[in-house]
């Protein structure tokens, strides 16, 4: 009875260690999701606006000679996905890669992976990787984002790439996270042909709209791809939080259940050392 006390009290003061660690994750990601939301909410409304004006310019000029409004001959095509740094972020990173999975299900791809787990996820595939520069998210900046975009662009315009997609997880709300999977290129892949008549030649654009599309494509891409990391921080600090929130309260739940066995014990062995007492006493 002692031996199995003795247990019980120590796995409770483990749970209990345990769960000063995912409190303290808990209100670490709490502090950060604050941060990284406010960025978000910053940053959306203007690469929104910048990624319809561009699927305004594709709509409405049907004959561009535009590299980047057309789709090339190659069979490849070119994922930047973008997943968290670290785990215990409960289906974050398992659910985006899931959604890329299934995107990318049959094609020849290769992929430009931002955060560690992305890196590690295909390098674990034997996967084609563009490249390994940006493996850590949390440090991804404005210029960080315009280098991925030229990157993007350089390979797409020497006709290595059928499409660039990207692959993100869109921050919703606090306990809402919907990984994605967009096209960036080609901008074709972006229209409605059922509006591009009516959208067609009421803006012009000097001194071409050709010259126009490609100068903006670049700072376009760099956009999307910033807001998807702004999404991306958010989604995973808001993920972290709701699973170390999890954590703690199972954490208080099994300690409860564990300190009521305890107790159950220690009364049975009192009640036994009281029967022998009495017995012995009994006796003499």
């Amino acid at each position: 009875m002692a031996a199995n006390m003795k247990a019980v009290k120590l796995r409770i003061k483990s749970v209990e260690n345990t769960m000063q660690i995912t409190k303290a994750m808990e209100l670490v990601a709490s502090s950060k999701l604050r941060r990284a939301k406010e960025r978000s909410d910053n940053c959306r409304p203007y690469f929104e606006e910048l990624y319809d004006t561009l699927k305004t310019i594709a709509a409405g000029n049907t004959d561009f000679s535009s590299v980047y409004a057309k789709a090339t001959e190659a069979e490849k095509v070119c994922y930047v996905v973008i997943a968290g740094d670290r785990g215990l972020a409960g289906g974050y990173n398992g659910n985006l890669f899931k959604c890329f999975e299934a995107d990318a299900k049959g094609k020849d791809y290769s992929v430009l992976p931002i955060g560690k787990k992305a890196v590690e996820y295909f390098k674990r595939k034997k996967a084609d990787i563009l490249s390994e520069e940006f493996a850590e998210i949390a440090p991804i900046t404005v210029g960080d984002c315009f280098e991925v975009a030229r990157l993007l662009c350089n390979e797409f315009k020497t006709g290595e790439y059928k499409s660039v997609g990207l692959v993100y997880t869109e921050f919703v709300s606090m306990l809402s996270q919907q990984p994605h999977s967009v096209p960036v290129l080609p901008l074709s892949e972006l229209t409605d042909s059922e509006n591009r008549q009516e959208i067609r030649n009421l803006i012009l654009y000097e001194p071409q709209s050709e010259e126009v599309f490609d100068a903006i494509v670049p700072e376009y891409l760099a956009g999307v791809v910033f807001g998807a990391v702004c999404d991306s921080v958010a989604s995973e600090q808001a993920a972290r939080r709701t699973a170390m929130e999890s954590a703690t309260s199972n954490a208080e739940e099994m300690i409860g259940k564990l300190s009521l066995l305890y107790n159950r014990a220690r009364q049975a062995s009192i009640t036994q050392e009281i029967t022998e007492i009495v017995g012995g006493a009994e006796g003499i």
